[in-house]
């Protein structure tokens, strides 16, 4: 299982401090170089859809955050921000832009 990132403070940390990279579905704020296990926040704004919708986005980000989170170097802060095409994809489409933010940010192990 993952960390997820604190409250707002800690938000506001990785925004003003990390690097951003970005594809068509999704932004990625990484904060690297700190101790302990990678750190992630999930952010899915209303503009993307209603509730039912945000939450499936979320649970997506989630999984493939849960599945590739090995195959990274330790010490991250990282949140991934969902845009609004991300709203009609599939599990395969998510994690496969989540990997190619990994890969951006150079984040693999």
């Amino acid at each position: 299982m993952f960390e997820k990132l604190g409250k707002n403070p800690e938000f506001q940390k990785v925004y003003k401090q990390g690097k951003s990279k970005a594809n068509k579905d999704l932004v990625m704020y990484v904060v690297r170089g700190e101790s302990g296990p990678n750190r992630y926040g999930f952010s899915v704004s209303k503009k993307v859809g209603n509730s039912v919708v945000r939450h499936r986005i979320t649970r997506l980000l989630r999984e493939s955050v849960r599945k590739n989170d090995a195959l990274l170097r330790e010490g991250n802060r990282i949140i991934i921000i969902a845009r609004r095409n991300v709203r009609d994809k599939k599990f395969r489409d998510v994690d496969g832009a989540v990997l190619h933010l990994f890969k951006l940010h150079e984040l693999l192990k």
